[in-house]
């Protein structure tokens, strides 16, 4: 559950450039967003964008793979999680992701998705489900199964239960939010807290249920410093 290991694909160099190509585009749309015009706005040369990115396409790419990374996952290969922990970390998940949907950036991108579907050789959308969405689902379904190898969760679809877990986080709030409604995001931990209480009341074991009904939780809503990100 490490943000580091989140954004190891990118050096601290290129994160802060696709940063700033991320604002651009939440400033200017789509027009802005030129090698030129970030290669001056970063501080680089446009070499340098072009050996880190490649084309347009690759830039676009990276700057959705960067913003979801920011939703964090388990991400620890041979720990054994509790009843707590496993808790702990939906509830990291479940608050990163209303943050990081409810920011500037990820609304600009998908309206900008949504607004080029019908233009011919529009790739945004795709980019958008293949590294941005799928990659925030994989590595949720990672944490999921982890839940279920060490007796905590019960499912015969991890798939499923994944769409149940999303929809209990999210609900229609993306969509109001795309229609212009302004997230409530003060509410995000209480929300977390709730949409994770109620999936594991459907999923959890009951080695899970015991060591909730015992108190093995902390109880406090999801607030540290990783959470102050801007989206």
């Amino acid at each position: 559950m490490q943000t580091e290991a989140a954004n190891a694909e990118f050096s601290p160099r290129q994160s802060a450039v696709l940063a700033e190509a991320l604002r651009l585009l939440v400033e200017g749309g789509d027009k802005a967003l030129t090698t030129a015009g970030l290669a001056r706005a970063a501080n680089c040369s446009k070499e340098s964008l072009y050996k880190w990115f490649g084309d347009r396409d690759g830039l676009l790419s990276a700057m959705i793979s960067y913003q979801a990374s920011k939703v964090r996952t388990f991400e620890r290969p041979g720990e054994r999680l509790t009843a707590a922990s496993l808790a702990e970390h939906l509830e990291i998940f479940a608050h990163d992701l209303l943050e990081v949907l409810a920011g500037d950036v990820s609304l600009a991108l998908n309206r900008l998705a949504i607004g080029q579907t019908n233009r011919d050789g529009s790739k945004l959308g795709t980019l958008l489900l293949e590294r941005g969405r799928r990659q925030i689902d994989r590595r949720a379904r990672a944490l999921l199964d982890a839940g279920q190898r060490d007796g905590l969760l019960r499912f015969a679809d991890g798939e499923e239960a994944y769409r149940t877990l999303y929809g209990l986080i999210v609900s229609d709030m993306h969509v109001r939010m795309l229609l212009g409604d302004m997230p409530q995001t003060k509410g995000f931990a209480a929300r977390a807290e709730k949409a994770v209480n109620a999936f594991l009341a459907l999923y959890g074991t009951e080695k899970v249920l015991a060591g909730r009904d015992g108190g093995t939780r902390s109880g406090q809503p999801v607030n540290d410093s990783h959470h102050n990100r801007q989206a």
